[in-house]
């Protein structure tokens, strides 16, 4: 089926938001952003993807600040050097990702992409969490972490997760009042996820 809106997925970390993102983009047939972002990211400004993806979604302290004093703007040049890797990071994903919507629905995950697009009327802004043992789970299982960090690993980067999007955003990362679906898939397979999301755009169109 078609799809003539654009989906951001903000995810705990374990819940599968890329494996859901994934299906779903299978689904509407319509592109996947998640670590795909860095790349483009890096091939724009010249950084070594490895270093934008050691700071990925993580914040920095400076880019309010900057951007309150009218030191820096979106139409800067990002290779500047003036501003912390994660805060160029920040903003070549920004322009990015409005650049993408802007041509063709979508998927985005994570990166602060329901904020980034707040003022298009065309968004799905979809939160997903689970269980802290089924995250545990899945983190031990998929991404080959030690079953005796896995728990403080998980805590851990939701806890990152979550002072990136307050600190870019100044919202609250999985507060439901931001989004539009909030979905526990701790008893849910991806592809049921996936209907509920479909099912969802479905109503609204």
């Amino acid at each position: 089926m078609a799809c003539n809106n654009i989906i951001t997925i903000a995810r705990q970390f374990g819940s599968g938001g890329r494996e859901i993102g994934e299906a779903l983009s299978k689904e509407l047939g319509i592109k996947f952003y998640d670590k795909e972002l860095i790349s483009i990211a890096a091939k724009e400004s010249g950084v070594d993807p490895e270093v934008f993806d050691n700071v990925d979604e993580k914040a920095a302290n400076s880019l309010l600040y900057s951007l309150s004093m009218g030191l820096y703007s979106f139409s800067s040049t990002y290779s500047s050097g003036q501003l912390p890797v994660n805060d160029r990071l920040y903003l070549l994903q920004h322009k990015i990702i409005k650049q993408l919507a802007s041509e063709e629905p979508c998927i985005f995950v994570g990166r602060c992409a329901d904020y980034v697009l707040r003022d298009r009327n065309d968004v799905v802004k979809v939160f997903i969490y689970a269980d802290m043992d089924y995250r545990v789970k899945r983190a031990v299982e998929l991404k080959g972490i030690k079953e005796s960090k896995a728990e403080q690993t998980v805590v851990k980067t939701d806890k990152s997760r979550a002072n990136y999007y307050n600190f870019y955003s100044g919202k609250k990362w999985g507060q439901a009042e931001n989004y539009d679906l909030c979905i526990n898939r701790t008893k849910l397979t991806a592809k049921q996820v996936v209907d509920i999301i479909v099912g969802y755009i479905d109503v609204i169109n």
